[in-house]
């Protein structure tokens, strides 16, 4: 199933929105947002970026007001860049978790700027680095 390139791009909105937040707040209340958000991550991982809450959110309520998309594009590249998200996401818990405020804020930094090129120009740092890696590992052309 192709997906709404301007799904994942809404998802990467809320995404750092919610990623600003957690840099502004205590580190208690920042420990469980980034929680949530790696609970996202994650089901961004397994299910794929359209069955995350954003994706639904954008699925159902936003989607039907616009004009349909001029492309789809392969769900793969954004579902892996959920897994790169996730993984600063749980960086930044354990470090939270471990009273290492400063680890955290970094992570949560680092998955701030990819979701704001996301949002903002539509470049998925994730999405390039999976296709990198396509490119890496295909074998030859003979």
């Amino acid at each position: 199933m192709m997906i709404d390139p301007r799904g994942p791009r809404f998802t990467a909105s809320v995404t750092a929105v919610v990623l600003a937040v957690t840099l502004v707040l205590p580190a208690a209340a920042a420990t469980v947002l980034i929680g949530v958000q790696a609970v996202f991550f994650a089901t961004g991982v397994v299910a794929g970026v359209h069955n995350t809450p954003t994706g639904l959110t954008f699925r159902h309520l936003v989607r039907p007001r616009l004009a349909p998309p001029t492309d789809l594009e392969d769900p793969a590249p954004p579902r892996f860049a959920q897994g790169v998200g996730l993984g600063f996401a749980t960086v930044a818990l354990i470090g939270y978790l471990a009273g290492a405020t400063v680890l955290a804020q970094v992570a949560v930094g680092f998955a701030l700027v990819a979701a704001l090129l996301n949002a903002v120009f539509g470049l998925c740092l994730g999405c390039e680095l999976y296709l990198l890696g396509k490119r890496v590992t295909a074998p030859a052309a003979r």
